[in-house]
């Protein structure tokens, strides 16, 4: 539990950095505000994951864990690609779909009974 506090303190440091710089641009604090919303999110339902196993709920907590991870990468790529070339923008976003595609195989198909 206290690296679990440690780690919220430091995304919440590193956050208000990250506003604080970019506090002219909208786009960026609502890109900070958007992530941070979606790392506490994923850290609850991962951990909501490990205590519910077997409970009937499972199905359900692996949708919303896939759902915030493929936000999360697809928020990055959408940051990284537009910076590359364009054929190396196309990788990233293959890598992004392979990415969602490997979780939905992981959480779905793989770990299903």
């Amino acid at each position: 539990m206290e690296r679990t506090k440690l780690g919220f303190g430091f995304l919440a440091c590193n956050s208000a950095l990250a506003i604080y710089t970019s506090w002219g641009d909208a786009g960026s604090v609502v890109f900070v505000l958007l992530a941070d919303t979606a790392l506490v999110l994923l850290f609850l339902c991962l951990r909501e994951f490990e205590y519910a196993a077997g409970r009937g709920r499972d199905n359900k907590i692996k949708a919303a864990v896939w759902a915030l991870t493929t936000l999360l990468i697809a928020m990055f790529a959408s940051t990284v690609a537009p910076l590359m070339p364009p054929a190396v923008g196309g990788v990233v976003w293959t890598m992004v779909a392979a990415g969602a595609a490997a979780g939905f195989w992981a959480l779905f198909l793989h770990l299903n009974p």
